[in-house]
């Protein structure tokens, strides 16, 4: 499916690791982390999936991942070493307040990782900037408040991407809702990628061919990237 993803346009690959008690997911993806939990995954397990497939993809590959999970293998030092001999890029922790995520920056640059953190539309200017500031790789910007999902309506991002960019010269990413073309579309007006989870999820969970619907979708997904220029 990773290569699939590739072969659509995807620039980057999220792999997220499974958890028993989600926080930002909805129902669609933490379905399906329970159904990985059941059927046995494993970081470790994870990690040796990732490790077979990385000589075939030169796309990037992040770890979304708990803070729980960075705790229950030792730490963010041991993860984040585990996680680069895998064949990571980066970790998107998305459950790390700002002021304990200097231990996860600090292990992310250490073993050569990016490491981007959520902003939320509710997060204060100045606490955004800090988390912006201590981002690497590229800043994670929600779309909306509330928890990952199907949308109809495309996120209306301008102002606050306009103001990050004041502050940053990373990349910024957007998520949470993010469902059509036209919403990849709408989005990179403004931001620099689009994310997309659940919508993701939602098809290839109990498809007789999930890797075509995988690639079937992206590829959609991947139109909404083109640039319309003028005469």
């Amino acid at each position: 499916m990773i290569e699939a993803a590739q072969r659509a346009g995807a620039s980057v690959v999220e792999v997220g690791v499974p958890y028993s008690d989600p926080i930002a997911d909805g129902p669609v993806i933490a379905s399906a982390m329970h159904d990985a939990l059941a059927a046995g995954v494993t970081v470790e397990s994870l990690f040796a999936e990732i490790a077979a497939v990385r000589e075939r993809v030169s796309i990037g590959l992040v770890s979304m991942v708990s803070v729980s999970v960075l705790a229950g293998v030792g730490g963010p030092a041991r993860y984040a070493a585990m996680a680069k001999q895998a064949g990571f890029d980066g970790l998107i922790v998305p459950d790390s307040p700002w002021e304990e995520s200097k231990a996860i920056h600090d292990a992310c640059e250490e073993n050569g990782l990016a490491l981007s953190l959520l902003i939320a539309p509710t997060t204060p200017n100045d606490r955004a900037i800090d988390i912006a500031k201590r981002s690497t790789g590229f800043v994670y910007l929600l779309a909306r408040s509330g928890i990952t999902g199907e949308q109809r309506e495309a996120p209306q991002i301008a102002e606050r991407v306009a103001a990050l960019r004041e502050v940053t010269d990373q990349p910024i990413a957007c998520g949470f809702g993010i469902a059509t073309a036209e919403h990849v579309r709408a989005v990179v007006e403004h931001a620099d990628a689009a994310i997309v989870g659940s919508a993701l999820v939602r098809r290839i969970s109990g498809s007789e061919d999930p890797v075509g619907e995988a690639e079937g979708f992206l590829t959609e997904l991947a139109g909404g990237l083109a640039v319309e220029t003028g005469a």
